[in-house]
């Protein structure tokens, strides 16, 4: 009981370096809750949202461009004995709220055929329903929405919604309000509005055809009577085939924030070592006393646990709390990205889950016990007279270097080894990168004792007497500056190989842009960019580009997506001038016969993320499902792109006529005559364009623009976790270094009373703050480097798919040597005025 009393006392007067420590803790978790918190929100919309679309929906007959026909849905339901058959059009469309005035929301235009859906969805059978369903069927344009998105938009029952499909303004009269029962419903109709299947097909222009034909079959022997109906090209697939397919297209971008996110607690842990060492030294008297009288090893080394359990505790509850605000704002910018990189997904609610909530606490609690096992150790281990000794610590700390740098050394050589040989997955990449820090930090102390030595002379002749004193005061209290230290190194440097790979990402897509992008001017449809498949320019333009002063070719490309067993396959048909072919930057392949082969053979070429996701390479086939049925194409050359980690099949249009039968255009380019202005160029094509269809028209110049803007939205998460890890790291140095300031208090008020004045008090603590910087961002650099190769060279192929030259700016490396010094040099105010401002005869006073 004395024990536990002694422990409460010292807890009660050491609060504000307890209270860093719970904050350093509480910012960690604070971090991974966010970001597990925000992928499961983004995740948890998507799937609720299919399957509150999907209901009862066991397959689906899916076609290629530009769809089912619905002559084959009346030959279905002549055919079949069980009418379990529903068709579907499906589309976007953008919504501009009503009050109170916003930006327009994209939502999901379902048109459903009334008649059809008792057997599948419950959407329409809502209990309480405002107004008459039946009207869609008589009023053109008529929609049904939830009660939630109608508050939303600010519109009531009987208004008309001020929409935007495509590039068409329309008014959608309000016929029928839907009250959702249940979570899944709410989900599913939080960004869907219902219509009737031929309003869908008038207002997204796909009179005849339909985006699928819902099934409920009983078992496989029914899908395989369905598909023995179907003419060649259409097929039936499991209704989850597709929505799978998906989620596994965000898996390594979500992995990745995972990662990135758990940095953060690592630097945690480092804070809450520090406090727990901090504590057993301060105590060391009483611990050496309470020892004497008979409190044994065990009793103190539970106290220590019990007490690192606690700040645990309090830092995980303020975590929790934490996590979820940030995690709040963090949803929509991975939301964005989603939409950017992948599908759209309308995210309207925040998704906590139990599940987000126990990995928070497991790993904040965890981290807080693992942290304190060393200094409990040391606690307990060390005999009585030997605890009452202030000095032992540090020579063991001395003594411990070479044991902890060549365990550093296994770390770093066992990381090192892992990703050289490759062939792993994500996780165990991962891994390896972490092998890799947590060997530099136990290489800190060393490296820190090698640098001491080296400063010293330095900032002895740069500042004299108070200059050696700061440098010395470092490696006299190495057992905490150490951590500090490499608390600071370690988020210093994942800000150094996040930067690296991230610069040198956004190199690689310039000049891949400058090199793929040939044409002059490009030409598109408006519109979300997961609806392309249906976003098709109208065939007229291509003649009326073509007779354009100035324009030697038109170009087109037709973007398709194919559902395969093994996910989706995006197909790009290009028809390119044969001397702008070379904007392929190959890596598999001659370049001669792969563009021979492209424009004469019928064969395919393969983007380097596809390559990497499927195995293909030079000289393979892969089967694609062509209008005729399947059909296989030859791999010619495998080429590098950075336009979608999962990956493009690429194929002359010519050979994608021979064997589809779209004859839809997603988007032109106009190559110009070499007199030709460009601007002038594109002038003339909105003036040509606009009699004929409304489209976007952008200059090469802002094509470029755009993509490298979509690039940085992609890395604004990233970011925002990197600061996040440094905030931890800066509260570790403020936590050491008022851990230090008690520590040293009688030592300074020595110097007080032997003429040291407050201002070079000041100078002496800022000098030492700053060399802790300083030497942290000199550790930093090489490990950042190295975290740089590991990001590019191996993670982000595992993830993406992609390789790039690596380019390392002297700027970066500058700008986090920076970094680390003014971080250091902030966290020193406060223990410099708290020094400065103590009394000498207070400090001098004997406990």
């Amino acid at each position: 009981m004395l024990l536990w009393r002694a422990g409460l006392r010292y807890l009660l007067r050491h609060q504000a370096v307890l209270l860093l420590s719970v904050i350093g803790v509480a910012l960690g978790v604070a971090v991974v809750i966010a970001i597990d918190l925000a992928n499961a929100s983004a995740l948890r919309a998507f799937l609720l949202s299919n399957e509150a679309l999907s209901g009862k929906v066991t397959h689906q007959i899916v076609g290629n461009a530009p769809g089912v026909p619905e002559q084959v849905y009346v030959k279905l339901r002549r055919s079949l004995a069980e009418r379990n058959s529903a068709p579907v059009v499906e589309g976007t469309l953008r919504v501009r709220p009503a009050h109170p005035a916003g930006p327009a929301q994209a939502f999901t235009l379902l048109g459903l055929d009334l008649f059809a859906e008792a057997p599948f969805r419950d959407l329409t059978r809502a209990r309480r329903v405002d107004g008459d369903l039946a009207r869609l069927l008589v009023v053109p344009g008529a929609v049904a929405l939830s009660v939630d998105v109608a508050q939303r938009l600010g519109v009531q029952l009987g208004d008309a919604l001020q929409a935007q499909v495509d590039t068409t303004q329309v008014e959608l009269p309000v016929v029928a309000l839907l009250y959702p029962q249940s979570e899944l419903e709410r989900q599913g109709l939080g960004q869907t509005i219902v219509t009737d299947l031929a309003s869908a097909q008038e207002l997204l222009g796909r009179q005849g055809f339909l985006s699928r034909i819902d099934l409920r079959l009983a078992d496989a022997s029914q899908a395989q009577r369905v598909s023995e109906l179907l003419p060649p090209g259409l097929r039936v697939v499991a209704a989850q085939q597709r929505s799978y397919a998906m989620v596994q297209m965000t898996q390594a971008f979500r992995i990745n924030l995972t990662a990135l996110s758990l940095l953060a607690l690592v630097v945690g842990m480092f804070l809450i070592y520090n406090t727990m060492t901090f504590s057993v030294v301060q105590r060391r008297a009483l611990l050496g006393t309470l020892r004497v009288i008979g409190v044994t090893r065990r009793q103190v080394y539970w106290q220590i646990l019990v007490e690192s359990l606690v700040l645990g505790a309090l830092g995980t509850t303020v975590g929790l709390a934490l996590g979820i605000g940030l995690g709040q704002g963090l949803v929509r910018l991975v939301a964005r990205t989603i939409n950017d990189l992948y599908f759209t997904v309308q995210v309207t609610g925040f998704t906590l889950t139990g599940a987000s909530l126990v990995k928070g606490v497991a790993l904040g609690l965890g981290a807080s016990v693992v942290s304190a096992l060393a200094p409990a150790l040391e606690a307990a281990r060390t005999p009585p007279r030997v605890v009452m000794l202030g000095s032992i610590l540090e020579a063991r700390v001395s003594r411990a270097i070479p044991y902890v740098s060549a365990l550093g050394v296994v770390f770093l050589a066992g990381g090192t080894l892992v990703l050289w040989l490759g062939g792993i997955n994500l996780v165990v990449g991962f891994v390896a990168l972490f092998a890799l820090i947590l060997g530099f930090a136990l290489l800190s102390p060393l490296l820190t004792v090698i640098l001491v030595r080296l400063l010293q002379p330095l900032m002895g002749v740069m500042l004299g007497l108070m200059g050696r004193m700061a440098v010395r005061g470092i490696r006299t209290t190495l057992s905490r500056t150490g951590v500090a230290i490499a608390a600071l190194a370690v988020a210093i440097a994942a800000t150094v190989g996040v930067a690296i790979m991230v610069q040198s990402f956004r190199l690689a897509v310039d000049q891949w842009l400058a090199n793929y992008l040939r044409a002059d001017v490009f030409i598109s449809r408006s519109g979300a960019d997961s609806d392309f498949e249906h976003r098709t320019l109208d065939p007229r333009l291509a003649q009326a580009f073509a007779h354009v002063d100035g324009v030697r070719f038109v170009s087109s490309g037709r973007r398709v997506d194919l559902v395969v067993p093994q996910g989706i396959v995006q197909l790009f048909a290009l028809n390119i001038p044969r001397d702008s072919f070379s904007a392929f930057r190959l890596k598999e392949g001659d370049p001669a016969a792969v563009e021979a082969a492209f424009y004469e053979r019928n064969a395919v070429i393969v983007s380097e993320p596809f390559s990497q996701r499927h195995g293909v390479g030079v000289g393979d086939r892969i089967s694609l499902p062509t209008d005729a049925g399947a059909r296989e194409f030859a791999v010619a050359g495998v080429y590098f792109d950075y336009g979608s980690d999962q990956g493009y099949v690429t194929m002359y249009r010519p050979t994608y006529d021979r064997y589809w039968n779209d004859r839809g255009v997603t988007s032109m380019g106009l190559y110009a005559d070499p007199a030709t202005d460009a601007m002038q160029l594109e002038q003339a094509a909105r003036r040509v364009a606009a009699p004929i269809q409304d489209v976007q028209v952008y200059s090469n110049r802002a094509l470029r623009q755009e993509s490298l803007a979509i690039f940085d939205r992609t890395f604004m998460v990233t970011n925002v976790v990197r600061m996040l890890a440094i905030l931890v790291a800066f509260v570790g140095v403020l936590s050491a270094l008022m851990a230090i300031q008690m520590e040293r208090a009688r030592e300074m008020a020595m110097l007080r009373a032997t003429g040291l004045t407050p201002r070079q008090l000041w100078g002496l603590v800022l000098s030492e703050t700053a060399t802790i910087g300083l030497i942290a961002g000199i550790i930093a650099l090489p490990l950042g480097v190295a975290l740089s190769l590991g990001l590019i060279l191996v993670i982000n192929e595992l993830s993406f798919g992609w390789s790039m030259p690596i380019h390392v700016d002297a700027s970066i490396l500058w700008q986090a040597l920076g970094l680390a010094v003014v971080a250091a040099l902030v966290a020193g105010i406060y223990p410099a005025k708290r020094m400065a401002a103590t009394s000498p005869a207070l400090a001098l006073r004997q406990d």
